[in-house]
């Protein structure tokens, strides 16, 4: 019912825009003859899109006028590409990112240290390209209260945490209730400032974050209507194990009545993750799932569940199979995996961990996002025309993830609509449910939605980068507009700053309500270090 209802909409809504006369005005840029796609309508047919002051202002079969004209003959016109897991926010990062197809760029998993959040809206303002978003971070939040990390650099946000990750205790030390309050309040500043929400990677905290503090971390946001999303509990990690790290953040956020995001959930056990995020769709929760069109994931190696004694001896891996450094090429050993976590410790390497006929399955799944997970190659704070054959190297995901997606759509008969809904929809969608208005008014070719568009070639465009070559661009982008300026002309990135933020409107108020001692003692009387075996255990919740 759902899709005859939509596809009656798409019907009527040509029938209308054909009987309608052209108006006789002029547009400040005309896109003409392309195939226009809407996947929140499911419209699927020819038109001339007239676009004025950022926004799309008619859609028509009749002829347009406009002060500038896009010929889109032979191609797709679509919304802007939109990604939930983006943490390269540097100039060159948006540049190769708009190389792709990218028009909004968000971080939900490393994020931003809260007391950092507007200053990092702020240094963005006028000078980016893309729009750029990202949520508060929990991994920051306790690297500053448990390390006492601190200094400029956390305004780098998502890249913070390669300077975060050169100390240990963010990762695996449990916080006394001071520190944990101390967490939750640095988390809830970013939310006050207008973080679009919360990103956790408690699959790299596994030790340290009892399931209390993550159920206390999600209710933070909740008190917002914002979703956590998170590198789940467990991840990598096995078909049980790391369905249970989804079953955790998917409990906690039904409980509290909150939206939240399973990130990059293309990993041992997806079609069971997939399962459930469907039917609690289908009952009507906020609740989704990404995922990524490769075989092969990245992180740092002194990752937890990179190191041996989970590797190695729980997961059964060998290094030599599956971790790549990407600077040389070269796969690890166990000596040489060893020597890099003591020599660099937030070195970025590939790990290779599903089948390789896997990734255009998830391409079909119902109600995902496409989320890179872009981490940055060096220099990482390129000025945005930086040399990109100097660039080192990164995972090709980085350059090519929305490239990647229409090739193998284009290798496996897929669907463009559906590439085109778990490329731009789904997550405008889903975040748009939460009530953030720059979601509400993207992700759709529509009168009236802001005017973030790809025209791009169905038989052309591709990603061309390589876990070799990671840095190289996605070809085949006739353009991109970002909020209705052209951004991309012909494969060619311009030299103007149209994004946006993508954010709440800041609070005057904090909504932070301190966790009681009762609550959280109740959690720690085992007498292991950093439990509250001073304080009185008076039970509850």
């Amino acid at each position: 019912m759902k899709l005859q209802r939509h596809l009656l909409i798409g019907t009527l809504l040509m029938s209308v825009m054909g009987a309608m006369p052209a108006l006789a005005q002029d547009y400040d840029l005309v896109i003409i003859n392309g195939r226009v796609m809407d996947p929140e309508t499911l419209f699927d047919g020819f038109a001339n899109v007239g676009i004025k002051d950022g926004r799309i202002a008619e859609i028509s079969k009749k002829p347009l006028k406009g002060a500038k004209t896009i010929d889109a003959t032979g191609h797709i016109v679509a919304p802007g590409f939109i990604d939930t897991h983006f943490h390269w926010q540097t100039p060159i990062g948006y540049r190769i990112g708009l190389r792709d197809g990218l028009t909004s760029g968000i971080d939900f998993e490393a994020g931003c240290a809260g007391s950092y959040v507007a200053a990092w809206y702020e240094a963005r303002a006028g000078v980016t390209q893309a729009n750029y978003g990202c949520a508060v971070s929990h991994e920051i939040a306790r690297g500053m209260i448990i390390d006492g990390s601190k200094g400029d650099y956390l305004i780098n946000g998502p890249i913070a945490a390669l300077e975060i990750r050169k100390k240990a205790g963010w990762s695996v030390t449990r916080p006394t209730l001071e520190q944990g309050n101390a967490i939750l309040e640095e988390i809830d500043k970013g939310l006050q400032a207008g973080a679009p929400g919360i990103g956790s990677t408690v699959g790299y905290m596994r030790e340290g974050v009892s399931s209390r503090e993550m159920f206390e971390v999600q209710k933070v946001g909740a008190r917002y209507g914002r979703p956590t999303g998170a590198h789940t509990r467990y991840t990598l990690g096995t078909d049980t194990t790391e369905n249970n790290g989804a079953q955790e953040l998917i409990a906690n956020a039904l409980a509290l009545g909150a939206p939240a995001i399973v990130l990059h959930f293309n990993n041992p056990g997806w079609r069971l993750a997939q399962q459930m995020i469907v039917r609690l769709q289908e009952q009507g929760h906020n609740i989704w799932g990404e995922i990524y069109p490769y075989a092969a994931g990245s992180t740092t190696i002194n990752a937890s569940f990179l190191q041996p004694e989970s590797w190695m001896e729980q997961l059964g891996n060998r290094y030599e199979d599956t971790v790549q450094d990407p600077s040389t090429g070269k796969f690890y050993t166990l000596e040489t995996f060893k020597a890099d976590v003591a020599s660099n410790p937030t070195k970025p390497v590939v790990v290779f961990k599903m089948p390789a006929e896997d990734p255009p399955k998830w391409l079909t799944l119902k109600g995902v996002t496409v989320g890179s997970d872009a981490l940055p190659a060096e220099p990482y704070f390129g000025p945005w025309d930086y040399p990109l054959e100097k660039l080192g190297n990164t995972h090709p995901r980085a350059a090519g993830a929305r490239g990647a997606t229409i090739r193998l759509g284009r290798e496996n008969n897929i669907p463009m609509m559906q590439l085109m809904s778990i490329l731009s929809y789904n997550a405008a969608r889903h975040l748009g449910d939460t009530g953030l208005k720059a979601m509400q008014e993207r992700g759709r070719i529509q009168t009236g939605m802001v005017a973030d568009i790809v025209v791009f070639d169905p038989e052309t465009f591709r990603d061309n980068s390589t876990y070799e070559r990671g840095t190289i661009p996605s070809t085949g982008m006739k353009a991109v507009l970002v909020n209705g300026v052209v951004t991309v002309r012909d494969d060619k990135v311009l030299p103007v700053f149209a994004g946006q933020p993508i954010r709440f409107d800041p609070e005057e108020k904090p909504r932070f309500v301190p966790i009681s001692v009762e609550a959280w003692n109740a959690e720690f009387s085992t007498g292991m270090p950093g439990d509250f075996t001073a304080l009185p255990a008076k039970g509850g919740n």
